[in-house]
């Protein structure tokens, strides 16, 4: 990042207790950092066969959907009024690429954990995976509140690369 510009920190938010939490967590470090906060949350459509039932969601219904639970997550972080230096993208992509190729131009990059998909024991999800390993600035994965595995709430990692800190 040149120096001469605001800090970005940059939050994925997928509609998860998770990733409202990990939106909390990015707001208040961005008002301490006096950053701008970032706010993105990507969608990509179901596979709708041709012979599927008639009441499967159709992408722009999908793409709604993926549109209202971002502006819930941003009414339950801000409520009605949304401070000043907050940006919020809807992106139709996989979730992983997405928030690499956005967080080149970030200084930051948030994301919330709860309990992942597949085998037990599993601490983080493939999104969270991927960006630790791929993501072009550092990475906070903030639990979701009770969950277990992370006592302190939050995990830092230091830019791929780099040596954890």
């Amino acid at each position: 990042m040149n120096s001469a510009q605001q800090p970005t920190v940059l939050v994925g938010v997928d509609g998860s207790v998770a990733s409202r939490a990990a939106l909390s967590w990015a707001a208040d470090e961005a008002r301490q950092r006096h950053a701008r906060l970032r706010i993105v949350s990507a969608w990509e459509p179901e596979f709708r066969a041709p012979y599927a039932p008639a009441d499967c969601p159709s992408a722009d219904q999908q793409r709604s959907a993926a549109g209202a639970e971002l502006a819930a997550a941003m009414r339950a972080a801000f409520g009605s009024d949304c401070p000043a230096g907050v940006t919020a993208e809807l992106t139709r992509g996989n979730a992983e690429r997405t928030l690499v190729d956005r967080s080149a131009d970030a200084d930051l990059l948030v994301l919330g954990s709860g309990p992942p998909p597949g085998p037990a024991g599993r601490l983080i999800g493939p999104v969270i995976q991927t960006c630790l390993s791929h993501a072009g600035c550092p990475v906070v994965v903030v639990s979701r509140p009770g969950h277990p595995g992370s006592p302190a709430g939050r995990h830092d990692r230091a830019a791929a690369g780099s040596p954890p800190g």
